[in-house]
């Protein structure tokens, strides 16, 4: 797609959605196009970078994955002793916890391939091609959303828990999309991602067909929203509205 399509994808996901951060693009590449520059800064966590991309764009190698061994883990970057010695001292914390026991890790997603740069950017303004876009959306949002995932892909998407990052592997691999419920840490390092907020991903290949089903699936629930609000009141008041009764009180509400 060109990036004149892919501005056209954002605003239309922002506006069927009313998204409070536009879409992300998450890009894995082995090379990068000249006039990328790397994060400025440092971040507690992998999972900050999808913040930061809604206003920036920029490439990260796993050195500006430091802090975060969990995401250089599910991310398949190339860790570094240190974040080795991270990984196994936080799992070691998390299954005296019971958070993390042994048999879950095997659960955990891990990207497939081993990437040397991870690009994040506002989606309107990818400069490669999304392997995944990242939506932060509530309960609302999230409705519509798996009523456009059921059309797209014949199925609902499953809804995952920690860690938050590990969603991105899990639509790299799968090539379909997927619903984050986040963990303690992601909301903890994010400002975005409040107690009624989760993560939705899309796989870059279907972003065209996730924005046309959207779209339409946005404006259905508006209609459909208002027809049970207008039936609503009528029982209420003590009526016993038909379904050509209702419609024809909201064809006269519009």
């Amino acid at each position: 797609m060109s990036s004149t399509e892919y501005r056209e994808i954002a605003r239309s996901l922002s506006e069927a959605l009313h998204l409070q951060q536009p879409p992300v693009a998450v890009s894995f590449a082995d090379t990068l196009p000249e006039g990328i520059p790397g994060h400025a800064g440092r971040v507690p966590a992998g999972c900050r970078f999808w913040e930061d991309a809604a206003t920036a764009t920029f490439a990260t190698r796993s050195a500006d994955h430091e802090s975060c061994a969990i995401g250089v883990y599910t991310h398949h970057l190339e860790p570094t002793p240190q974040q080795q010695t991270d990984l196994m001292d936080a799992l070691k914390v998390f299954g005296e916890l019971g958070y993390v026991r042994e048999e879950d890790v095997p659960l955990i997603p891990v990207l497939e391939a081993q990437p040397r740069y991870v690009v994040y950017a506002p989606l309107e303004s990818a400069p490669l091609p999304p392997d995944v876009a990242i939506l932060f959306v509530d309960a609302g949002q999230t409705l519509i959303l798996s009523e456009a995932t059921q059309q797209v892909e014949n199925q609902t998407p499953p809804a995952m828990g920690r860690p938050a990052c590990a969603v991105v592997p899990q639509v790299m691999n799968t090539g379909r999309a997927a619903l984050s419920l986040g963990c303690c840490g992601a909301r903890a390092y994010l400002d975005v991602l409040g107690d009624s907020v989760a993560v939705f991903a899309i796989p870059g290949a279907k972003l065209a067909a996730y924005a046309e089903r959207i779209a339409t699936l946005a404006k259905a629930n508006a209609v459909l929203a208002q027809f049970h609000h207008l039936r609503r009141r009528a029982v209420e008041a003590g009526e016993s509205p038909t379904v050509q009764d209702s419609l024809a009180a909201l064809t006269g509400s519009r």
